[in-house]
Formats: structure tokens, sequence, C-alpha cells
């Protein structure tokens, strides 16, 4: 008969959670302990613990990180204000890094040192300045053309909108038609853009279909013809569409002489 394996063999060994665990100077490592006094120190407190393990007694002083005051230039579109924010003086501050203030989020774009230099990651200690923007709704430029007319505008919109060339949108009651939107690396025709990406989007008046109402006997028996005035059962193609689908290369070719 063959020997079977424990059953505990099969399971992996349970994760042993530590009670207040922290660093035992005899252990030299983490281990679990027991309070055996404590006392309030300041803004911190002092704990005299017992470790588990070796029994070395020993005390720990708990103390909050000193705050720092880092003034950010916070910047909306085309005004910027500077907010001085209080945080922990150990804090590891980054660029990209998203916070909240004044109930709108800023991402921070840049990090001034004490020393004149530029981080992309530091101690809130060594920080003279920061900047952020406005991170959860952009500015969306815009160029809008009414015939030979053009003139600038701004959107502002969520920062997860997107726009499609082509495509029709509504601002202020108008309709306008998305012509092209400029990325950086050039204008697009097609496509579909996040608003964050868009450096600037060229608007057109979309025709007006008045523009196109036949208006002469001629253009009205024609459009009749077109079926473009209602129901016709043999509608007639217009002569431009009808001269697109000819190919003058579709001739008979000649055969040789023999």
């Amino acid at each position: 008969m063959e020997e079977t394996e424990p059953m505990d063999d099969f399971f992996e060994e349970e994760e042993v959670l530590l009670e207040n665990a922290v660093h035992c100077p005899m252990c030299d490592e983490l281990t679990g302990h027991e309070i055996l006094k404590e006392k309030a120190k300041g803004t911190g407190r002092d704990y005299l613990l017992k470790c588990i393990d070796c029994s070395k007694v020993h005390t720990v002083h708990l103390r909050p990180p000193p705050v720092v005051e880092i003034p950010f230039i916070l910047t909306e579109g085309p005004t910027s204000s500077t907010s001085r924010l209080e945080i922990d003086a150990d804090e590891m501050i980054e660029l990209e890094d998203v916070f909240k203030e004044e109930e709108k989020l800023w991402k921070i774009n840049q990090i001034e040192l004490k020393n004149g230099k530029f981080a992309k990651r530091a101690e809130a200690s060594l920080i003279a300045r920061a900047s952020a923007l406005r991170s959860d709704m952009v500015r969306v430029k815009l160029t809008m053309t009414r015939g030979e007319d053009s003139e600038a505008d701004v959107l502002i919109v969520p920062e997860e909108t997107k726009y499609t060339a082509g495509h029709l949108i509504d601002i202020e009651g108008k309709t306008w038609r998305i012509r092209a939107i400029h990325t950086g690396r050039g204008r697009t025709l097609r496509g579909t853009v996040d608003a964050p990406d868009i450096k600037r989007m060229y608007l057109h008046e979309p025709p007006n279909p008045e523009h196109f109402a036949p208006r002469t006997p001629r253009e009205r028996r024609q459009a009749w013809k077109e079926g473009r005035l209602g129901y016709n059962p043999n509608p007639v193609l217009p002569k431009e569409i009808v001269k697109k689908g000819v190919n003058p290369n579709n001739r008979r070719k000649k055969r040789p002489r023999r």
C-alpha cells in the first residue's frame, strides 16, 4: 500500500500577522511587541515595548513629521494664482502627481528645488516652489470660420471629452462642423482626438440647405427629375454624377492590322 503524504504538505504556510510590529534592535528585524507603557509626548507618543521573540525591552518614539509650506502656482487656462499648501516634510512629490485644492483637481508640471535646480521627484522639505495645471477640465482653442471671416474662441470641457473631425458640434446654440484638428504634430481631417491632445480645432459653419434650394422653374424641374422635390419613380442622375462614372479609357481597343 502506497504511503500518502500528510495533508499539511498540500497547504501553504499561513501568513503570520505581527501585533505592534516594529524593528527590534536585538533581533535586528521586524517583530511583534507587547506594549508595556504608553505616554503622550508633545504631538507624538512614546512606547515602552517588549519583543515577543527575544523579550528585549526598548522604547520607541513616534513623532509626526514636521509640516512645510510650499507655494504652488495653480494655472487654469489663461489665469494663474498662488496657493500655499501645507505638506509633511518627508513626503515625496513627483511630476504628474494629482491633488485636490479648492474643489478642483490639479496636476504637478514643475518642481523647483531650494538650490535653484528643477527635479522630477523630491522630498517636500527640499522644494522651494512648484506649479500645477488644472487636470479635470481642459481648454480647447478654436478657430471659427464663417464665410471669409474667422474668429478665435476657447472651449472649457471635461478632460475625457473627445472630438471627431467632420462631425457637427453645437456652441452657444449654433452648429459648426469640425473641419480639422491640430494635435501639435500636424492637422488631421479625420479621426477622433482626446481633448487634452488638441492644440487647436478648426470649425466651419456648415452650409445652409436653403443655399441649395432650387429657385428658377428650370432648377425646380431638374430637382424634380432628380427626386429632390418628392417621390419620382424614375429619378434622373445629375450630370456631374453620370460624368464621374465615365472612364475615357474604356474604349474599344482596335485590332492590330495583319
